[in-house]
């Protein structure tokens, strides 16, 4: 009994110490000596998942998926490791929860009810009511009949009904609009056969219908069939007969345009293409309470419209769609290749060019009224009839006046097959060529090319023999030289540049720069025949400085051509060829001075050869200064006749015909520097002397190289070695 009581004493003590706390259970906390419920809730150990609630119970936990969401397994109490939530979708479990008005749409966790168009959302619960469009204040505000229509309302929804004379075309919610069907009667239009009258008569009876009142909300109007009447009918038109008039052209033309402007809104796609064997129509429609935009593209087999919505429908009131149309006729450039208008822009200088069509003829149509002068061009590309590399071509259109213009239209490129063509208004338009009464054959072109390859050669040999001949030298072949450099440049230049029509600034270069050089040509070849007179003129000093020959044969074609950049800049480079333009008197510029050059040195030249028979009949002549002289003056002549006479032929080029004129221009010009090669040159004997001389230096240091390779071989054989002997013999002589 004693030993228990020591024991209890004992135990007693070690729980006043500490050491005997007693233990709580999993989700309890030992708070003043009591165990208390902890929240397993707020542990951040502790998670449910995502779209999870948690719960917290005495001594645990668990967790519900949330509103919106079901458990995987379809349990309601799970834990976070063991349970999955999933996205409940309302709009297939609770069918019609938004009602037969509205769309439902699923979400995470919810759903969204959006109301059809004409209703509104107007309750807590979300389902939706009619709203009356006619007496609603901001629908009201878009006008949605137009001033000659009433408004009728009707479950989820509104029709117009237009007064007589205007129309919606057939869709109930469409701005009433005006219709002309006078446009339609048969003398509005010149008549030349019945098919014509017929399609009139059927275009009108369509539009007398759309004009009468409404009875229903579902209109009257069938586009599909109406368009596929009028390419029928079209198609027995363009077929029976040709146009003989211009009067002809325009009435069907402007028949066609007035047809698909009436039809399009009628239709019932967005987009329609229909074609005949006559005919290939595309057209697009676009309807809304607002004006569409973007970009538009229309495209029949030979043709491609570019424009916008904002185009196609213009900036005034809007009628509440907005058409656009390409209609490609197929075979129609028969009857209308005539009738050319005043082509502004389009001439090659002053030669009148004929045209001939070289494309189908195209109508663009939109429902815009206003098509004379449009915010943003049009973009038509059109197909060729044949390809065909190097033409002219011209964008052309068919104006009132029964006659093809270019106005307001501009190519943007071109090449064998495709014009692309941009215009500031519509109407039928097609691709002209032009046919040039003189085009450059096959025959005149490799003529220029191989003659002017030849004349470079020939003038750098000029320009190395003038430049280093010793014996030569003198004024006059320092006039020779600067001569052939002009015209080596230039025959460079025109080889290099003559066709580089762009950029328009560096085709202008080029021009000038041919004018200067060519310029340059005549001005040393003055210089030349006044050399020659004051060699039979003075007997001393003869010579002529070399400043005042810079002077002159730089400076004043220098001067012409800066005077007339100045006076008329864009009379430098034409659309064919960088050279001076014939139009407004530029290429007398270059000619006025070629000819005055051309008459000052004919007078020099007959006062030289007067000179010299009167020296020639003296009784003591200088016979080597006279055979100089004569010399001198007859490779002169000779050069200004065949430099002269080159731009003589060339100024009758200016008409068209003249094929002897062209050839002889063409030879003359591309051998011009071959000619002063043979002249100067081949003709000379102190330069033939000079050649002969060169080429025996070299000839002879051949045989020197060869002879001293020879030496340095003892092993070759006896008769080697003699004749190597002999060659060195003779090279040391």
């Amino acid at each position: 009994m004693g030993y228990q009581k020591a024991l209890l004493l004992f135990l007693g003590v070690l729980c006043t110490l500490g050491s005997c706390m007693p233990e709580c259970d999993l989700g309890f906390n030992m708070e003043g000596g009591k165990c208390v419920d902890v929240n397993d809730c707020l542990k951040p150990l502790v998670a449910c998942g995502d779209h999870m609630l948690c719960f917290n119970t005495h001594g645990s936990y668990y967790c519900q998926c949330q509103p919106g969401f079901t458990e995987i397994n379809g349990r309601i109490n799970v834990t976070g490791i063991d349970g999955q939530c999933t996205d409940d979708n309302e709009c297939v479990s609770s069918k019609g929860i938004c009602g037969h008005k509205a769309d439902c749409l699923n979400l995470i966790g919810s759903f969204k009810c959006t109301c059809h168009d004409g209703y509104r959302n107007t309750s807590t619960n979300g389902h939706c009511k009619d709203i009356d469009e006619c007496k609603d204040a901001e629908m009201q505000k878009q006008d949605l009949c137009g001033s000659k229509g009433a408004c009728k309302n009707t479950d989820g929804s509104y029709w117009c009904k237009c007064a007589k004379g205007y129309t919606n075309y057939g869709n109930a919610r469409t701005p009433c609009s005006e219709l002309d069907c006078e446009t339609f009667e048969a003398g509005s239009v010149p008549q030349y056969n019945a098919g014509l009258a017929d399609l009139l008569s059927m275009m009108r009876n369509s539009c007398v219908a759309l004009s009468q009142p409404n009875t229903s909300v579902e209109g009257k109007a069938d586009g599909d069939a109406l368009l596929e009447k009028l390419l029928t009918a079209s198609e027995k038109v363009l077929s029976s007969v040709d146009m003989d008039t211009s009067e002809d052209m325009y009435g069907l033309l402007s028949t066609m345009e007035k047809s698909i402007r009436l039809i399009g809104p009628q239709l019932r796609g967005n987009l329609t293409k229909m074609g005949s064997t006559e005919t290939d129509v595309e057209i697009a429609v676009q309807r809304g309470r607002s004006p569409p935009t973007g970009l538009v593209r229309l495209k029949t087999e030979n043709a491609t419209l570019d424009t916008d919505w904002t185009t196609a429908a213009g900036t005034g009131s809007y009628p509440g769609f907005a058409m656009a149309a390409l209609l490609s006729y197929k075979n129609l450039e028969r009857s209308v290749n005539r009738s050319f208008d005043q082509l502004q822009g389009f001439e090659k200088d002053d030669v009148e060019p004929t045209f001939k069509i070289f494309s189908q003829v195209v109508s663009v149509v939109v429902s815009n009224p206003s098509t004379h002068n449009l915010s943003h061009p049009v973009i038509l590309t059109l197909r060729h009839l044949q390809d065909k590399s190097e033409a002219s071509f011209v964008c052309a259109y068919w104006n009132d006046r029964g006659a093809w213009s270019a106005d307001g239209c501009h190519q943007q490129h071109s090449n064998a097959t495709h014009t692309v063509c941009q215009c500031e208004h519509l109407s039928s338009f097609a691709v002209l060529m032009a046919l040039y009464p003189m085009d450059q054959n096959f025959a005149l072109q490799l003529i220029t090319k191989i003659g002017l390859i030849i004349s470079l050669l020939c003038l750098g040999i000029c320009i190395l023999t003038f430049k280093f001949c010793r014996s030569i030298q003198g004024t006059r072949t320092t006039i020779h030289l600067h001569l052939c450099i002009c015209l080596f440049i230039a025959d460079l230049i025109f080889v290099a540049g003559i066709t580089q029509t762009k950029p328009e600034g560096g085709c202008r270069f080029i021009a000038a720069m041919l004018h200067i050089f060519f310029m340059g040509v005549f001005a040393w070849m003055l210089l030349e025949g006044v050399q020659l007179y004051r060699m039979v003129v003075l007997v001393f000093n003869a010579t002529i400085r070399p400043l005042y020959l810079f002077l002159f044969g730089y400076g004043t074609p220098l001067v012409i051509v800066i005077v007339s950049a100045i006076v008329r800049p864009e009379g430098y480079g034409t659309k064919e060829l960088c050279w001076l333009s014939l139009k407004d008197g530029l290429i007398w510029s270059f000619y006025g001075p070629v000819c005055v050059i051309i008459f000052l040195n004919v007078f020099f030249f007959i006062v030289t050869v007067w000179k010299l028979a009167q020296k020639i009949s003296s009784l003591n002549p200088d016979l080597s200064k006279l055979n100089t002289i004569k010399t001198f003056t007859v490779t002169a002549i000779a050069q200004m006749c065949i430099l002269g006479l080159m731009w003589v032929f060339g100024a009758f080029l200016f008409r068209k015909g003249n094929i002897v004129a062209e050839y002889i221009f063409t030879v003359l010009n591309s051998l011009q520097g071959a000619l002063v090669f043979i002249m100067h040159c081949l003709l000379s004997r102190q330069v033939r002397e000079e050649y002969y001389n060169f080429l025996f230096c070299i000839c002879a240091r051949k045989k020197q190289r060869y002879s001293d390779f020879s030496s340095t071989h003892p092993s070759s054989s006896q008769s080697r070695g003699s004749r190597s002997g002999q060659n060195t013999g003779e090279s040391q002589i």
